[in-house]
């Protein structure tokens, strides 16, 4: 886990989110106490969306834009 002060985080924050990417933990520290920690967000899927295999309508007259919006619902 790596430390560092809130004005480091501040003056570097593109550079820390990416080693958060990675997997590394931050944790920010403010008047010499922890006030935050970063950690990786936690995801169900990695693969985008663009990537993904469409939508496949298996009954007949299914209306597909339900079908979309349910799809949207789900990868919240």
């Amino acid at each position: 886990m790596k430390t560092l002060s809130f004005t480091e985080f501040r003056k570097r924050a593109s550079e820390i989110l990416t080693l958060v990417e990675k997997g590394e933990t931050v944790s920010v520290i403010r008047h010499g106490k922890t006030v935050a920690k970063i950690v990786p967000a936690e995801t169900e899927e990695n693969t985008p969306s663009w990537k993904r295999p469409g939508l496949r309508l298996v009954r007949p007259r299914a209306s597909l834009s339900k079908a979309i919006l349910a799809e949207r619902r789900k990868s919240r």
